[in-house]
């Protein structure tokens, strides 16, 4: 996984497997995505613009 990079926007590609957690700013909305596949849009309603990892759901995912 990037260093660099943050957050990612809906539909580019799942660089690790985990739990991600929108950006808004209020009541957090979560996706478990798999690694190369794309992250779904975000959730009705939702303030957010992108996801961020949250939680890694493989040890070597989280490495890189």
């Amino acid at each position: 996984m990037s260093e660099h990079k943050t957050s990612w926007h809906p539909g580019e590609i799942v660089p690790a497997s985990g739990i991600y957690a929108c950006d808004c700013d209020g009541e957090h909305h979560w996706s478990t995505d798999v690694r190369g596949h794309r992250f779904p849009p975000l959730p009705t309603g939702c303030t957010g613009r992108s996801w961020a990892l949250h939680k890694p759901t493989h040890a070597e995912d989280s490495r890189g």
